[in-house]
């Protein structure tokens, strides 16, 4: 699943790209997950902004069109679509300038393909998210200047459960998905199985997080199988990986083999000498 990232990356191409024009005409997948795609027909689309995982595409109406890439989701410029011919197609926009005519060659089409059909698409007024729990929830931005050490402590003494399942669930912290948590974990020198930290370690997991998203979001992202940009390029922070898909491997900092088992339904590597309980 693309994390914080990979939307970046995407969300950073869009907002050079969009440049307030209109969606003329809109279409989508008869599933109510897609359908809202339809409803910004005739809006302009003025800012480009990210919350976690989530897109966020300011309309000039006070709305937002809220897009979730979920598993395989990917955006990208194309042709006039046709459903019929395209079995992952599963919402578009076509955009003209926003004074209407496409005698000026800036008219295209944004495409939004899901293989698995794990991503999800809403548009609400801006800000409002009750409707979508998951955002709703969603704890602090990673780069928020007033998040600190003692803000992500407390956030995460909240819960007993396993430190890497608490940075999976959004809450503490937002856009922290399987891959970086992994990275971030290895970096700090702390063990994915931990329940309870301190104020330092706390501090030094904001430091290691804030490194590895900021790598990630330098690379263009990791690819690993599905997720490509907007022009649909690879990222390359795969080739920086410390420790995610690196099961059986030295450990880059200490020699030691790393290994891997499933903790709470995610695959989880980790290296058992520099990550001790």
């Amino acid at each position: 699943m693309p994390e914080l990232p990979e939307v970046e990356t995407i969300r950073r191409q869009l907002e050079r790209t969009l440049g307030g024009r209109r969606v003329a005409e809109a279409g989508s997948h008869p599933s109510a997950k897609f359908t809202p795609a339809r409803d910004v027909t005739g809006a302009r689309l003025l800012t480009a902004g990210r919350r976690g995982k989530f897109l966020l595409l300011g309309t000039d109406d006070g709305r937002e069109l809220v897009i979730h890439l979920g598993m395989t989701g990917a955006l990208s410029f194309g042709t006039a679509p046709d459903l019929d011919a395209d079995p992952y197609l599963r919402a578009w926009w076509r955009l003209v300038p926003a004074d209407g005519r496409s005698e000026t060659g800036q008219e295209e089409t944004l495409l939004f393909h899901d293989v698995r059909r794990f991503g999800r698409i809403r548009v609400v007024p801006a800000g409002d998210y009750i409707g979508i729990p998951a955002l709703a929830a969603a704890g602090p931005e990673p780069f928020d200047v007033d998040l600190d050490g003692r803000r992500l402590w407390l956030a995460l003494s909240k819960s007993r459960r396993r430190l890497k399942t608490q940075l999976l669930s959004q809450r503490p912290i937002a856009g922290v998905g399987n891959i970086y948590a992994d990275e971030a974990l290895w970096l700090a020198g702390i063990s994915p199985y931990t329940t309870s930290i301190g104020l330092a370690r706390a501090t030094r997991l904001l430091e290691a997080l804030r490194q590895v998203l900021g790598q990630g979001i330098d690379n263009g992202g990791t690819t690993l199988r599905d997720y490509r940009n907007l022009a649909g390029g690879s990222g390359s922070n795969q080739t920086a990986l410390a420790v995610y898909g690196r099961a059986g491997a030295p450990c880059l900092r200490c020699g030691a083999t790393l290994r891997s088992a499933v903790l709470d339904a995610r695959t989880t590597t980790w290296c058992p000498s520099c990550q001790r309980r």
